[in-house]
Formats: C-alpha cells, sequence, structure tokens
C-alpha cells in the first residue's frame, strides 16, 4: 500500500509539472508574444505573455534580492514542506493527496520557469461579460486552483461526517 501511495503522489506530481511545461514549451514556440487569440469568443483567448511576479504579477517590481526570496526561496521551502507532511500523513484521504498533489506540481512548474526563465508564462484569459473575468494564467496555476478545491471539498466532506 505504502509503494502504491507514494507511486500515485509522484505521478500526479509529475504529470501536472509535464502538462504545464509542455503547454508553456508550445505556447513559446507558437503563439506570437503579446498576442491575443479567440478561442472561444471573448470567453476565452490564447496570450503570451511573461509574468516576472507572481499572482496577477504582484510582486514583479520588488528588487531583486527580495524577488528571489519571496518568489523561488519561500515558495520551495513551503512546497517542500507540503511534499514532507503528505508523504508522512498516512491519514489524508485521496482528495487531499490529490489536492496536494496538484498544488505540488503547479508550484514546482512556475518556480521552474522562475528560476530557468526568470519570469513564468502565462497565456490563458477568461471574460465572461465582465461577470466574471481572470488575469492571464497557465495550467500551473490551474493545477494550484484545482488543488484548492480538491482540499476545500475534502474538508467539507471531514466535517460533515
Amino acid at each position: 500500500m505504502k509503494k502504491s501511495r507514494t507511486l500515485f503522489i509522484s505521478f500526479l506530481i509529475i504529470f501536472n509539472i509535464f502538462l504545464d511545461q509542455i503547454s508553456k514549451f508550445w505556447v513559446r514556440t507558437e503563439v506570437p508574444r503579446g498576442s491575443k487569440t479567440q478561442i472561444i469568443g471573448d470567453y476565452l483567448s490564447l496570450h503570451n505573455v511573461e509574468n516576472s511576479g507572481a499572482f496577477l504579477g504582484l510582486g514583479s517590481d520588488f528588487n531583486p534580492i527580495l524577488k528571489i526570496i519571496l518568489l523561488n526561496v519561500l515558495p520551495i521551502v513551503v512546497l517542500t514542506l507540503v511534499l514532507i507532511h503528505i508523504f508522512r500523513d498516512k491519514k489524508l484521504d485521496r482528495l487531499s493527496l490529490i489536492g496536494f498533489s496538484c498544488i505540488i506540481g503547479g508550484g514546482i512548474a512556475n518556480i521552474y520557469d522562475r528560476i530557468l526563465y526568470g519570469s513564468v508564462t502565462d497565456f490563458f484569459h477568461m471574460d465572461f461579460g465582465g461577470v466574471f473575468r481572470t488575469g492571464i494564467f497557465n495550467l500551473a496555476d490551474v493545477s494550484v486552483m484545482v488543488g484548492m478545491g480538491c482540499l476545500l471539498l475534502s474538508n467539507f466532506r471531514r466535517k460533515r461526517a
């Protein structure tokens, strides 16, 4: 059981990193930088932008040392602690494992970009007539959000039981 659990966690993390990196590679090579292409009307569009900050560009104007600490070092420490936690805590339910694995995979994928390229490639944007509108994001961001959703759902299930 222990081996299959470890393989399950490892596979999910690697799968999330792989999907994100493949999508970013495609965008960097095939989508002109700064462009906007409608995929589904105005609702979903494809871009190619480099984000040197965190969520919605936050921190992009920080001084370089602060940026390294807040956008590289701190996330690596937190992701490492979460990874240790999910391998040690055998009582975590499957939905929590999926959630944490998605968060770790998405986090690693974006940190990899920051270290290798100095920025993160973002490319999706959703706009539902101003009622709901996102910033430009990537699949690692989707992984993190799906992971958070899984953790919330798992928490609600536990509290109900």
